[in-house]
């Protein structure tokens, strides 16, 4: 199945005010440069799945880790044809990891097996209803994009559920925000025109929309891919971009 879960549609849609449109994993099938030329933006969603290692350079994955090798071999270079093509990209959780290792960064595996990290995991003990409450602070880097979007909050706290996250940052790439004990939780692109922003954490569940900086994050990106929805179709008025 190709599919992605309801809460990211919900969020693009009703708090970016887009249309979600699904990007099938059919891989080197896809024509890049068609998707470029009729995309306002693109959403990364995440996954019970993690990147293949053999992408960044990694060690050998542990046996029963997850992967999705035609997910991997779709949105790696559909990353870095958007980020060229001046396309708004917003990146979650899994994403975070694919725009980090689509431009040359690294990723840790086991984020709680490294000595002083948190366990950052999801606590799949709780009942569904209460896997996404708040567990843990964030430090916001000063005078980040993701600090203005924060309205100059030094901090937030957020969700957490997440095994894998960034190790070595691309360098295209500039670290917003830093979890209590050192782990990389958002990146955004170093001198980008248009919206790019990457966070570990899930912003568009129901427990965490209506934070404000997840709405701001959302807005943000909203208003990002109808300016580039004006610039591609110049004749045209979206009031929602596809």
């Amino acid at each position: 199945m190709h599919r992605v879960g309801e809460k990211y549609i919900n969020a693009v849609y009703d708090v970016s005010g887009c249309t979600g449109v699904l990007v099938p994993a059919m891989a080197e099938r896809h024509d890049l440069q068609i998707l470029i030329d009729r995309l306002d933006g693109l959403f990364l969603s995440g996954s019970p799945s993690n990147i293949e290692p053999d992408h960044y350079d990694g060690e050998d994955s542990r046996r029963g880790t997850l992967h999705d090798s035609g997910r991997d071999n779709t949105t790696l270079p559909l990353i870095r044809a958007a980020i060229d093509a001046g396309i708004p990209v917003f990146a979650v959780c899994r994403g975070i990891q694919e725009l980090n290792v689509a431009l040359g960064g690294t990723l840790h595996q086991l984020v709680h097996e490294m000595p002083g990290k948190m366990d950052h995991r999801m606590n799949r003990r709780l009942p569904p209803s209460e896997r996404f409450v708040p567990r843990h602070r964030i430090d916001l880097a000063p005078d980040g994009m993701l600090q203005r979007l924060a309205d100059g909050a030094d901090s937030v706290i957020v969700n957490s559920a997440h095994a894998q996250a960034i190790d070595q940052p691309a360098d295209r790439l500039v670290v917003e925000a830093i979890s209590e004990d050192g782990v990389i939780e958002a990146v955004s692109l170093k001198n980008s025109t248009t919206f790019t922003l990457g966070v570990q954490w899930h912003p568009e569940h129901p427990l965490a929309i209506e934070a404000p900086l997840s709405i701001a994050m959302f807005n943000a990106f909203g208003d990002a891919c109808r300016k580039r929805a004006r610039l591609r179709l110049p004749l045209a008025q979206p009031t929602r971009a596809a």
